[in-house]
């Protein structure tokens, strides 16, 4: 049995195909052993199914198992009873104060889509709201607490991860391009490469056509393996429509997690990092390199793990050349710069950290290995330039001098002294300068396009829902 099973779509499918063989709730429970009521109760989404009762049901249908636990609506008229009933158990719907509709053969389908209409534009308008910079940031702050609190560890997506690669038969080292096509087909879906992708998407789903559409030109960190593991991701972690940013934030870091999962698997990474880390060599490039993964991820999926697995607590930035922060983790005690919300995305890093050195070292993409002195202690840092389409990052991780011990490069003899986020080393230019310049210059500032910048509102913040169904219309039949 699946981990969650959709009893909307479960109990639909089962109707469809009953009412296909032309057999009534009596005839198919007489077949299966059990009352119609019984099975009344599973068409309408209320009751669980135990194994024993599916493969029965299944037999008596006449088809597999999973072709009663498919997630996707059999057809659209079940495919609009489903969303109305989901629609209905939305808090949203219920403050509306009206009575239940319970649909019967007999209300027409544009009756439902008209419904289903005006909720989708109740919901839209709800959301705007919530797509402003500071509902952004305080999302993005309520997110990193969370992960602070649970050392970055997820162990519902490690198992989800681990349960899919043992589905397709992996068993160690670096994902093969095999073992993702494998991964696609076990959850039942095919990939097509579509160069007229959307520009405001990474990858589109068709769920009625079950087709995957990348298109091969990202790089680094959304290079087509990890954009097609994410997109997996959604559908193994069961998500739905985002009600909020919020929840669209955290869908969309459970996704990527996953990703990280399946490509830096925790069964394999783990032995490798407590090795490395008895011999004193922990080392991201090396994570890298064995998961041949971007750097970026490895750095990532190190702050997952080794909390949990090594007992280390860590940090990890990427910030742009001018020292702008767009993600960030911590539950090493360092203090980012952050605004009145306690949000950091956004914010500009102190000029001394590791992550705006590496921008000056002669070989930017060469790996720097520092320390620095913080008010809150002294940090060893391995910093590294990830390069991508757009425009080049940094990647920082970072552990407490006590744990600089066990990594490669803690012989390094860099070293740098930082008064921020609240001192004077390079927040406000020297005494000297000021004197000289003050009231003689007028910058004209560079606007800063930022993740958390005021987004277009929506369930999926950003995307553009007439380029997403133009498209899939133009694909559905080729």
């Amino acid at each position: 049995m699946p981990q969650e099973l959709d009893l909307l779509a479960f109990g639909q499918r089962l109707r469809h195909l009953r009412k296909q063989r032309k057999l009534t709730l009596a005839e198919l429970g007489e077949q299966v052993g059990r009352a119609p009521s019984q099975l009344s109760l599973l068409e309408n989404g209320r009751r669980e199914p135990k194994l024993s009762l599916l493969k029965s049901l299944a037999a008596a249908l006449g088809v597999p198992v999973e072709e009663l636990l498919r997630r996707q609506a059999p057809t659209r008229r079940a495919q609009l009873e489903i969303a109305l009933e989901e629609a209905q158990r939305d808090p949203l719907y219920a403050s509306l104060g009206l009575p239940r509709l319970k649909v019967s053969a007999r209300v027409p389908s544009d009756v439902l889509e008209h419904i289903l209409a005006l909720y989708g534009e109740l919901r839209s308008r709800e959301a705007k709201g919530t797509a402003t910079p500071e509902e952004a940031r305080a999302a993005n702050a309520e997110l990193r607490r969370k992960q602070r609190e649970q050392g970055n560890y997820f162990a519902e997506i490690e198992g989800a991860a681990a349960e899919a690669l043992t589905a397709v038969g992996y068993r160690t080292g670096a994902l093969s391009q095999g073992t993702v096509q494998a991964l696609v087909t076990h959850f039942g879906y095919t990939v097509r490469t579509a160069q007229d992708l959307p520009r405001s998407v990474r990858s589109i789903t068709d769920l009625r056509n079950r087709r995957i559409y990348v298109k091969h030109e990202q790089l680094g960190m959304h290079s087509p393996r990890t954009i097609l593991l994410q997109t997996l991701g959604h559908l193994a972690l069961g998500h739905h429509r985002p009600r909020d940013f919020a929840d669209f934030l955290r869908q969309r870091t459970e996704a990527n997690y996953f990703a990280a999962a399946v490509l830096v698997p925790e069964t394999a990474a783990v032995p490798y990092l407590r090795e490395a880390k008895q011999d004193r060599a922990l080392s991201v490039e090396d994570l890298r390199d064995v998961f041949a993964v971007s750097y970026e991820m490895a750095a990532h999926r190190f702050t997952n793990l080794a909390t949990h697995h090594l007992g280390l607590v860590c940090h990890f930035v990427r910030n742009d050349a001018g020292g702008i922060i767009y993600k960030a983790y911590e539950n090493d005690g360092i203090v980012f710069p952050a605004d009145e919300q306690g949000a950091i995305e956004g914010q500009r890093m102190c000029l001394q950290w590791s992550g705006r050195q590496v921008f000056r070292t002669p070989d930017r993409f060469s790996v720097l290995h520092q320390y620095s002195d913080s008010p809150t202690g002294t940090y060893f840092c391995v910093a590294h330039v990830d390069p991508s389409r757009e425009r080049d990052f940094a990647i920082t991780l970072g552990v407490p001098y006590r744990e600089s011990r066990w990594f490669r490069g803690r012989e390094t003899t860099v070293r740098t002294r930082s008064d921020c986020p609240s001192g004077d080393c390079c927040r406000r230019p020297p005494a000297e300068l000021t004197r000289r310049w003050e009231g003689y210059a007028w910058p004209s500032a560079r606007a800063n396009s930022h993740v958390l910048a005021a987004l277009p509102p929506g369930s999926f913040p950003g995307v553009d829902e007439a380029d997403v169904y133009t498209f899939l219309e133009h694909h559905a039949t080729s």
